[in-house]
């Protein structure tokens, strides 16, 4: 009996579970390794590292050219109204760069460029292009026929004057219109609102004798045939109007 119940004493010790000493870790499982997460953090500093690189080769792309800072008619030079940008190259756009702005001065405005335009070979030519529906006339102006100061941009208004003002205002009355104007009327100017495109510049043949000058404006087509009239009889008078 006594050998029975010391064989199931110590069959009951063996079955019970180990339990773990203190200080001791239990084991822990085996990490997964995952390769593609791996493969994808290379991938994206790569890109990353491409990225930064092509920005500062693009930024090394950069050309300085011309941008005007203020309006400019049609015939008129740039004159000292710009300033330089950087712009990314692109071999579709013709710019003009900075080093060429003392060529740039030699040229004229083909049609009115506004302030804030980048500057682009085709805006600019020897001469300026007339736009449709309008007229460039030339004026003989003595002193006095026009106002100290006038520059290329200005807006004028042209007045018959002398003594043949008051005879052509009634001249075609019967049709409600004269010489001097839509109205008939000696006060009312012969163009309103004409764009000064040249002026004299004070010496070469600018000049056609001591007294006389020449000016160079942009009407609408319908008012040039008037204004021509009044020119060739050396009867204009040009006033500077708002607008300018």
């Amino acid at each position: 009996m006594k050998i029975q119940e010391r064989t199931g004493a110590g069959n009951n010790r063996s079955s019970a579970p180990v339990q773990p000493t203190m200080g001791e870790r239990l084991p822990s499982p085996p990490r997964e390794r995952k390769p593609a997460l791996a493969a994808l953090a290379v991938l994206l500093i790569l890109v990353g590292a491409l990225g930064a690189t092509m920005l500062v080769l693009r930024a090394g792309d950069r050309i300085e050219v011309i941008k005007v800072t203020g309006d400019v008619q049609a015939g008129e030079s740039v004159g000292n109204r710009v300033e330089s940008v950087l712009v990314a190259g692109d071999s579709g756009v013709n710019y003009i760069e900075w080093n060429q702005l003392k060529t740039l001065k030699k040229l004229k405005a083909k049609s009115t460029i506004y302030a804030g335009t980048l500057v682009i070979g085709q805006m600019f030519g020897t001469e300026a292009s007339v736009p449709d529906g309008k007229a460039v006339v030339g004026l003989s102006l003595k002193e006095g026929q026009y106002p100290e100061g006038i520059e290329v941009g200005d807006l004028v208004a042209a007045y018959q004057v002398g003594n043949n003002a008051s005879s052509n205002s009634g001249s075609d009355d019967k049709t409600g219109t004269g010489a001097t104007g839509s109205t008939g009327s000696a006060d009312a100017p012969i163009v309103e609102d004409a764009r000064v495109t040249k002026v004299p510049s004070g010496s070469g043949d600018s000049t056609i004798s001591s007294t006389n000058q020449r000016v160079t404006v942009t009407v609408d087509e319908s008012d040039a045939a008037a204004l021509t009239r009044a020119a060739a009889a050396n009867a204009v008078a040009l006033v500077k109007v708002p607008g300018n």
